[in-house]
């Protein structure tokens, strides 16, 4: 029941999302990059003005069809633009991609990647915001400075 919740939550909005915030044109690789540098650089400076402005559903780190988000190492969304409920379901380690053929822990991945390497890529497959039928997504994570932190912002395909 819990799980069935949640994914209906996360489709309402990424349908919400869908029809008012986003643009036609689809966001780089560099932009990705940029704007979780920008993003992690503003945490590390101002925790709480950070949180906030990632959580603003209207802020500069919403733009064209992506977005930045803020997690800890424990898998607990601390910002997230588009579905602000996600910072108050405590850890999301267990959530698994829709690859239905073999489903990645994705959180878990990306405190991996934070953890080991600071920085990197991983793909899996989610369902872009208009749609339910899951699509290539590749998740850009960045580890903010020395902290137990770290944002990320993903490119559907």
């Amino acid at each position: 029941m819990k799980k069935l919740f949640f994914m209906n939550l996360v489709f309402l909005a990424a349908a919400l999302v869908a029809t008012n915030v986003f643009a036609e044109e689809p966001a780089t690789r560099a932009e990705v990059i940029a704007k979780c540098k920008e993003a992690a650089e503003m945490v590390l400076a101002d925790k709480e003005a950070a949180i906030a402005e990632i959580g603003n559903p209207e802020g500069r780190f919403v733009w064209k069809d992506t977005y930045v988000f803020l997690m800890d190492f424990d898998g607990n969304m601390l910002a997230h633009p588009m579905i602000p409920q996600l910072t108050e379901k405590g850890s999301l380690l267990t959530v698994t991609d829709k690859n239905k053929d073999k489903p990645k822990l994705i959180f878990v991945e990306f405190v991996d990647i934070a953890k080991k390497n600071g920085e990197g890529w991983l793909w899996y497959m989610w369902p872009k915001p208009d749609s339910r039928e899951p699509v290539d997504k590749f998740t850009y994570i960045r580890r903010v400075g020395f902290t137990d932190m770290f944002v990320g912002a993903g490119l559907y395909h």
